[in-house]
């Protein structure tokens, strides 16, 4: 049977689990809702359409890769300005009491949560790479919540809590971008330029001119970091973001590119080795 992740809008506002739920809306005629508010947490990831979200009375017009958090109790509806463009978006549910479970965690977990009641800084902007690998772990949730696979409990919360540490991380590193004065690790320093230029040309010898070192000395580094080679690290990435791309509804023939695959042959036999199948099966029981 045909798995879909797709969810029919409903204009329920209210939890019907206890910790969190999920959804990936694409409307073509979108219904709407009044003006609301929830007793817990709204992330919302826009991903297309010609929409604005009034938040506690002000309008914001949104773009591809915008994230947005709003806080229990907040004023919120969103506005659509035209049914041209589909109107495409995740919207994530998580409770103030699972947050709390988070928070005797790790306060990471619930830094933004805890921001936002400060600053009413609703809304983070994301770029096409970054928010590709945010869409990858959406739907990685939503695949688990749709499965019946051993350990699915178990899977699920790994999944979820994940999710929730991403958001955090992503944008507080969005926030507190790294001086000139406070030098990463070489490893760390690789793998953050690797993963800001994943549609370049990416070899041993470029990175080796990069960071002015032995390329030998960079491959004894990613064996030693992650059991596996530059160029297989660089593979599951690109490979990643095409699949999130590809779930996303960008064109095969135009996400293969976009993620630093030079032709179409390489990229399939990749494709289909990491994941039993071609991109277009893929895209065909996904999305």
């Amino acid at each position: 049977m045909k798995k879909n992740l797709q969810t029919t809008f409903s204009t329920r506002q209210y939890m019907l689990s206890r910790d969190y739920e999920i959804y990936y809306y694409n409307d073509s005629n979108f219904c709407g809702v009044t003006s609301h508010a929830h007793n817990y947490y709204e992330f919302y990831l826009f991903l297309e359409g010609d929409v604005s979200i009034n938040i506690d009375g002000d309008i914001h017009p949104l773009k591809n890769g915008d994230v947005i958090l709003i806080p229990p109790n907040v004023p919120h509806y969103a506005l659509i300005h035209s049914e041209k463009i589909p109107y495409r978006r995740f919207v994530f549910w998580i409770s103030k009491e699972y947050c709390n479970q988070l928070l005797e965690l790790s306060p990471d977990y619930v830094y933004l949560m805890q921001q936002v009641t400060v600053t009413k800084k609703y809304i983070h902007h994301y770029d096409i790479i970054a928010f590709n690998a945010l869409q990858s772990k959406a739907f990685r949730l939503i695949e688990e919540i749709h499965s019946e696979r051993f350990g699915k409990a178990a899977k699920l919360s790994l999944c979820v809590n994940d999710l929730i540490l991403h958001l955090n991380r992503s944008i507080y590193e969005m926030e507190h971008p790294q001086t000139p004065h406070e030098e990463l690790s070489l490893y760390q320093n690789l793998i953050q330029y690797i993963e800001r230029h994943l549609d370049e040309e990416l070899t041993l010898d470029r990175l080796a001119g990069r960071f002015y070192v032995s390329k030998y000395h960079i491959a004894h580094i990613f064996k030693e970091n992650l059991g596996l080679s530059v160029h297989q690290y660089i593979m599951k990435k690109r490979l990643a973001m095409c699949q999130a791309a590809i779930l996303s509804n960008t064109n095969i023939s135009e996400a293969y590119l976009l993620c630093g695959f030079k032709d179409y042959s390489s990229f399939f036999r990749a494709f289909k080795r990491e994941y039993g199948m071609s991109p277009k099966e893929y895209k065909e029981l996904f999305s």
